[in-house]
């Protein structure tokens, strides 16, 4: 992730670099790992693209499965959002992983705002 040499002097600066680092890992490992969990249950078909069997994904590997992605930036009904292809290889997992994040705001493992 390039935090090997720290960009500034002041000792404030790092931190605040250090600790976006470390949210930036956590995110990544927790959808790698995420990805794997959800892989155990699916059809054959539907698994991700990958030829070994694996026990963890690297970051490296996680990032360059995102950047690959097709997409383009598409503005409709005055909000902007990605448009993914559809016969993507690896479109379904980052979606099965995208909705078990958002059905785990649902069920209250990550606290949502009451009204």
């Amino acid at each position: 992730m390039d935090l090997e040499r720290l960009p500034s002097g002041k000792f404030a600066t790092n931190a605040l670099i250090l600790e976006c680092g470390l949210v930036a890992y956590n995110a990544l490992r927790l959808c790698g790992q995420e990805s794997l969990r959800q892989d155990k249950k699916l059809p054959p078909g539907q698994k991700m693209p990958i030829r070994k069997k694996v026990h963890r994904r690297r970051l490296r590997s996680v990032i360059q499965d995102m950047v690959y992605m097709a997409c383009r930036l598409v503005r409709h009904a005055r909000c902007w959002s990605l448009a993914f292809w559809k016969n993507n290889l690896w479109r379904s997992v980052w979606q099965r992983v995208y909705e078990r994040f958002l059905a785990g705001g649902r069920r209250g493992l990550i606290p949502l705002p009451t009204g």
